[in-house]
Order: C-alpha cells, then sequence, then structure tokens
C-alpha cells in the first residue's frame, strides 16, 4: 500500500537516503523541516535546495523557537530542571516539539503516515514514536534507518548509486545544535575516563586572559526578558546569552546517565545560555519563595524533567506538574546580577519587588522585632525536645 509520507527532514544523510528509499517503494514523500534553534538561514536554505532536488513532493520550513520555549523550556526553567545536575535537557524538548509540529503539518497535507530517520539504538527514535502514536494513531509510522540498519557506507553508496554523492564525514564529532544547546558526540564520549578537548566544543578555545563580564538578567513570572535592561523576551534573551556565554566557556560538560533504553550513555553537551538562566533562575526563587516551597520545586521539578526526557511528555501528569510548577512562578519577577569569567560565572546579587528578605522586620543573625529573646530561647528548647528524647531512648 502507497502512502502520502510526511519526513521529519534534516538534509542529513539519513534522511536523504529515507526520502529516495521511501520513493522507490512507491510512497509519496513530503518533507518538513522544524527549527528549534539549530539552523541557520543558510543552513535551512541548503535543506531546502537538498529536499527539492531528492524530489520530495513538497517541503515546509517551520520556525518553532518561540513555541518551544512557551511549551517547553518554560517548565524546565520553573523547575530549574538539569538532569544529573549538569546536562540542560536540550535534545529532549526540542525532539517533542519538533514531532508534535511534524504531526501538525501531516494533518494540513493530509499525509497518511509518519517518518523519521533515528536510528535504533538511541533515545530519539523513542521521543518520535511515542509522540506520533500518541497524536496520530491512525498514521502509519516508518523507520527506515531502524528498519534496514544500513551502515553509513552503504546509505553513501545508495545515496551515489542514484546521482546524490555525500562526501564522507571527516569531523571527529557529531553535533547537534539548539537553541537550549548543543550536544556532542565522539569517541571521547563513549569512554566514561575521557574527556573532551576545548577544541571539541562548538565556541572552542578560551582565552584565559579574557577580561570579566558583567550581566543583569531580568525575569517576569519566572521567565527570562530583558538582558542588561533592554528588552529581548525569553528566545532573544537565550540566544544573546549563548553568543555571550560561549566566549567564555560557560556551560559546557558531559554528562552520564541512563537512557530509555536502559542502558548507560554519555553525551558532551555546551549550553551557555540553558546554565546561566537556570543558575539565575534558581537564586532569584531562593529570595522569593519559601522553604517548602522550594523543597517540593525541586522534587517535581526533577519529576518534569524525567518524564520529558524520557518520551513521557503527552501523560497527563506532565499537565498537572506543569500547573504546580506555574503557580510557583507569579513571585519570581526581579533582577540577577551575574559576573562572567573564562571557564566560570557566579551570582552577584539579586531584588525584586516580591522579596521575602525583610531587614525592616528581622535580619538573620542581628536582631529582630518579630520575637523576644526568651521566646527564641523557649523555641530552641522545644526544637531540641525530640532529639533528646530518640538519644534517651537509644540509651
Amino acid at each position: 500500500m502507497s502512502h502520502r509520507v510526511l519526513l521529519a527532514f534534516s538534509g542529513g544523510l539519513d534522511t536523504s537516503y529515507c526520502v529516495l528509499y521511501l520513493k522507490s517503494l512507491g510512497h509519496e514523500v513530503h518533507t518538513v523541516t522544524v527549527d528549534t534553534g539549530g539552523f541557520s538561514p543558510a543552513e535551512l536554505e541548503r535543506i531546502e535546495g537538498m529536499a527539492a532536488k531528492l524530489g520530495s513532493a513538497s517541503h515546509a520550513t517551520i520556525d518553532a523557537r518561540e513555541e518551544l520555549f512557551q511549551d517547553y523550556l518554560r517548565h524546565l526553567v520553573a523547575g530549574n530542571v538539569l538532569r544529573g545536575g549538569l546536562y540542560p535537557l536540550s535534545v529532549s524538548a526540542e525532539r517533542v516539539c519538533q514531532a508534535r509540529r511534524v504531526v501538525t503539518h501531516a494533518r494540513d497535507i493530509r499525509a497518511t503516515a509518519l517518518a523519521h530517520g533515528s536510528t535504533g539504538a538511541g533515545n530519539d527514535q523513542v521521543r518520535f514514536d511515542v509522540a506520533f502514536r500518541a497524536l496520530a494513531p491512525d498514521l502509519a509510522l516508518m523507520a527506515p534507518i531502524r528498519e534496514l540498519a544500513p551502515s553509513r557506507a552503504e546509505e553513501r553508496t545508495y545515496l551515489a548509486e542514484r546521482g546524490f554523492p555525500f562526501p564522507e564525514k571527516v569531523e571527529s564529532y557529531s553535533v547537534n545544535e539548539g537553541m537550549w544547546g548543543t550536544s556532542i558526540g565522539g569517541k571521547e564520549t563513549l569512554d566514561p575516563w575521557q574527556n573532551l578537548p576545548e577544541a571539541a566544543y562548538p565556541g572552542g578555545e578560551v582565552d584565559p586572559l579574557t577580561p570579566a563580564r558583567t550581566l543583569v538578567l531580568g525575569f517576569s513570572n519566572g521567565v527570562p526578558v530583558s538582558l542588561d535592561g533592554a528588552e529581548r523576551g525569553p528566545v532573544g534573551v537565550i540566544q544573546a546569552l549563548n553568543e555571550v556565554g560561549s566566549t567564555y566557556g560557560i556551560g559546557r560538560g558531559i554528562h552520564l546517565g541512563d537512557t530509555i533504553l536502559g542502558i548507560k550513555g554519555r553525551v558532551a553537551f555546551e549550553a551557555p545560555g540553558a546554565h546561566l538562566v537556570i543558575t539565575a533562575h534558581r537564586e532569584l526563587e531562593k529570595l522569593v519563595l519559601t522553604g517548602k516551597q522550594l523543597f517540593w520545586k525541586e522534587s517535581l521539578g526533577n519529576l518534569y524533567g524525567s518524564l520529558l526526557h524520557e518520551g513521557h511528555f503527552f501523560d497527563p501528569i506532565c499537565r498537572d506538574l506543569e500547573a504546580f510548577l506555574a503557580s510557583t512562578q507569579d513571585a519570581v519577577t526581579g533582577d540577577v546580577r551575574l559576573e562572567l569569567r573564562p571557564r566560570a560565572f557566579a551570582v552577584q546579587g539579586v531584588k525584586s519587588p516580591r522579596s521575602l528578605v525583610r531587614p525592616d522586620m528581622a535580619s538573620y543573625g542581628e536582631s529582630t522585632r518579630l520575637w523576644t529573646g526568651a521566646e527564641a530561647a523557649g523555641f530552641a528548647h522545644i526544637f531540641g525536645v525530640p532529639q533528646m528524647i530518640a538519644l534517651k531512648a537509644k540509651g
């Protein structure tokens, strides 16, 4: 049975192979590229041209950067989500966003099947499959690279024989660039004892003599909206922070963790915007939220990040967690001053009209108008009673 197939298309070797292979089976192949911040205008033009050369029945380019932030990243910011305390879940959020927009476009062109170019060895296949089946269970699902498992040499030969030669890659690293971060894979990421050389990161080697720089990041209801007093909107702020932070080597690391498939995986990344925003946001929250809010936000934010990372974004519990996280952001408005230095940054100060620091009422370790010394002594005495009893019970 032939289908009108919509293929998530990157213009690379795998998805180019998919176009020709699916056409050889008699399918009408359409392509779509969903931009989540990883493509330059020139690259998008190249991809569109490649789709036409391969014989795509139609090609669409969708700018989903604003949607990526509003529907996914804002919740990761609200939850201060860094997987393993390190990785900002850039690819996880991008793939769900891309899959969702692919389905929307498939409805627009009345496609009868969806396709992606993921292999059978990584997390992306699960994210695409789960999203496609959740949102469009009536459409057929095709994944030629996973089904056939051709080597990259076999793919190049197949394309070359049909008039589309692809040069063998000489790069040592595979790179996936997006607005929330760039992931990097290479021989060093396969061995947990090895470290990635600085030159392998998109920002390259960092000059240790680069002068320090101070930035003021402004938030409104938990959303980054300004930089040094200039309103930019969240996408503009993140892109600007990526550019500045990259020159300082900020937001680099290697994440080692559990994959959806149950094995351990390791990926290097450079995500200056994500690290600067989350660190600043967390410090602002310390100023305006209560201790119990902060405690439960950390727990539930990590749960939300795990669900998104593992392809469970469309489980209703994610909507419940988003509602909780959103309700905690009402007071998260203010400014955070950051100092950037080569390979490091720190929060210098934070202020907010909703600050819970009230020196007019009490100053830690100094003075208070809220209780007397005798009341404080009574509190300390009662506060220690459970421990006293427990120790006596142990003898």
